[in-house]
């Protein structure tokens, strides 16, 4: 299983396994990670899921903060959107992203 941690705006820790092919909503949902809504279900046609890929992981792998225009277009209606904001639904997980940390922001769109 790959581990992914979410880190709440309040610093908590969820500590979640997922499958190769789910996306990051996908598992916060199955995980039931505070402040992840999903309104949409992940269609990419709101913004509460939106997450703030780690740091080091943007070093690590910088395709991770590559947004499509549908994700920008969404993002415009999130909360304190920064250049490592994603919206979960569009980040895939693969193999390669075992450790892989991002953050909940304060509040979602």
């Amino acid at each position: 299983m790959i581990k992914i941690t979410f880190i709440g705006p309040d610093g908590k820790k969820h500590e979640t396994e997922a499958q190769e092919g789910m996306t990051l909503m996908e598992v916060a949902l199955k995980n039931m990670v505070p402040g992840i809504e999903a309104d949409c279900g992940g269609a990419c046609a709101c913004a509460t899921c939106h997450v703030y890929v780690d740091a080091d992981w943007v070093a690590k792998k910088p395709q991770l903060t590559q947004r499509s225009e549908t994700e920008e277009d969404m993002l415009d209606f999130a909360f304190d959107v920064r250049d490592n904001s994603r919206l979960s639904c569009q980040i895939k997980v693969t193999d390669d992203m075992d450790g892989l940390i991002v953050h909940v922001p304060e509040q979602q769109g």
